[in-house]
């Protein structure tokens, strides 16, 4: 049987790292669950989930071209379907805003236009500020 992405199989803990788990699967092939992978909640330490020996179910997530595989145990359990939340209808827009109404009109190049304008404003201001503050410019204190 090979190995494709998606497919659950049975595998034995081989070996355990900090970052995750290494698990034999059949053929003699072996793949890795990272620690994010191992279960739906936050682990801090995966010696509190699995040991090396342990038979797991895990879903083969990805097959790289070096041969690596990588598993999920988290993704081979069931997952309750949740059910579907009814669609809210959509409100309509009010348009008295017409400031809203003109700016969506707006192509790109009077945005960055009316951009440009008002951060050379806001710029000079904050210029004129900070100028007035150390005494103008060139001022020397003396």
């Amino acid at each position: 049987m090979s190995i494709e992405v998606g497919s659950k199989l049975q595998g034995k803990v081989t070996g355990i790292t900090n970052f995750g788990a290494f698990v034999e699967l059949s053929e003699g092939s072996t793949g890795l669950v990272h620690i994010s992978e191992v279960a739906d909640n936050y682990v801090k330490d995966i010696n509190e989930h699995l040991k090396v020996g342990d038979e797991v179910t895990v879903k083969v997530i990805n097959v790289e071209k070096d041969g690596k595989i990588g598993l999920s145990i988290r993704k081979a359990k069931e997952q309750p379907q949740r059910p579907q939340r009814p669609q809210r209808p959509q409100r309509p827009r009010s348009n008295n805003n017409k400031q809203n109404d003109t700016r969506t009109k707006e192509s790109f190049e009077q945005k960055m236009a009316r951009f440009l304008k008002d951060s050379e404003d806001r710029l000079s201001s904050l210029k004129k500020n900070t100028e007035s503050r150390r005494g103008g410019k060139g001022a020397k204190k003396g």
